[in-house]
């Protein structure tokens, strides 16, 4: 069972609350419970401020005590907080790969706390960024956890 580090944008904390397409939360489910279990769920402070804001704005918004409940329960993980080398990172993966500022610093936190993988379905699927492949949640099973 592996227990090597992924990291999880806010499209996934997202689809995990929204209930309006279930076959999407219940795959966001399946992947946040694995985390969850196997404890190698990351994530940043960027995404839990992304999560909180499109949360309680959405088209059918949470509540935002219950938002802020779930952004404390993700306190957990320990969201990488976004330092001077985050940024330096961010600015090399945007110029490298001519990615957006916001999904260059979303890699720079991930490759920061040694993620094999990003769950995201913005950025693109199976495209490796030096050293962090993208999985779309929606598309790959959480068996990919257990490949060697």
């Amino acid at each position: 069972m592996s227990t090597a580090p992924v990291f999880v944008d806010v499209g996934v904390l997202l689809a995990s609350e929204d209930g309006r397409e279930p076959e999407r939360q219940r795959r966001a489910l399946a992947w946040l419970a694995q985390l969850w279990e196997r404890r190698c769920g990351r994530l940043s402070i960027q995404v839990l401020n992304e999560f909180y804001v499109a949360a309680t704005r959405q088209a059918k918004p949470m509540m935002m005590g219950d938002a802020r409940a779930e952004v404390r329960r993700y306190q957990h993980w320990q969201p990488w907080p976004q330092d001077a080398a985050t940024f330096e990172a961010a600015f090399a993966v945007e110029a490298r790969y001519g990615l957006s500022y916001w999904d260059s610093l979303v890699l720079a936190a991930a490759q920061a706390q040694g993620c094999r993988y990003v769950l995201s379905d913005e950025l693109p699927e199976g495209q490796s960024f030096d050293g962090v492949t993208v999985l779309n949640p929606f598309k790959t099973g959480v068996e990919v956890l257990d490949a060697p």
